[in-house]
């Protein structure tokens, strides 16, 4: 009985080590194999992300910089060339706080690559006055309907009014709604909104 015990127990000792050397020898070409890997990436890591020089051209002025490819282009305009009109909300292309004109069409300047935006032409709130400091027909509906409240949201809400008029998506006040629709006020100014456009829209169409 002693040996059938000491016979067991040596087949289990046994088998445990067989089972632990199999695991560590299956193992060994995944590790030695991920250790030379490591490197290599490494090595390219820093290549990948070197900066670009690229030349945009904002609000009439041409700017040269270098920009890591990833760049997006409302990056590119608040923290390189220092305008910071266009603002930053979700980051996600959901609320349109970022909304440009590029080549006057509405864009979202957080889902927009600064790299594709360049021998394109991008107009910022900080763009729209005249040199002679006249406001925008928008930008003074704007003011005169009280069409915002904190004002966060008005950069992208006015940017995307101009857009919205010019796509001649502004012609009842349900189409101004539905076609406003991607850029959100939280402080609710819609009716105003609203109401400056289709002011805007009237003086725009005549000037």
């Amino acid at each position: 009985m002693d040996d059938e015990k000491t016979r067991a127990g040596g087949y289990s000792s046994n088998r445990r080590r067989f089972l632990i050397g199999s695991a560590l020898t299956g193992a060994m070409p995944l590790l030695s194999g991920d250790a030379t890997a490591q490197p290599a990436r490494a090595s390219r890591t820093p290549e990948a992300h070197q900066p670009l020089a690229m030349t945009l051209r904002v609000n009439g002025s041409t700017h040269a910089v270098e920009l890591d490819a990833r760049t997006t282009l409302l990056d590119a305009l608040r923290e390189h060339i220092g305008l910071t009109g266009s603002k930053k909300g979700c980051d996600h292309g959901q609320c349109g706080a970022c909304t440009v004109l590029i080549d006057g069409s509405r864009e979202l300047s957080c889902l927009t690559l600064a790299v594709s935006s360049q021998q394109r032409e991008v107009t910022t709130i900080e763009g729209l006055a005249r040199p002679d400091g006249d406001l925008h027909p928008m930008q003074q509906a704007f003011i005169d309907h009280d069409a915002f409240q904190c004002g966060y949201c008005t950069p992208g809400q006015i940017l995307s009014a101009i857009g919205c008029v010019s796509e001649g998506h502004a012609d009842t006040p349900a189409g101004i709604r539905e076609y406003m629709s991607g850029n959100i006020c939280r402080c609710a100014a819609y009716p105003n909104i609203v109401a400056a456009v289709m002011q805007a829209r009237d003086q725009m169409a005549g000037g």
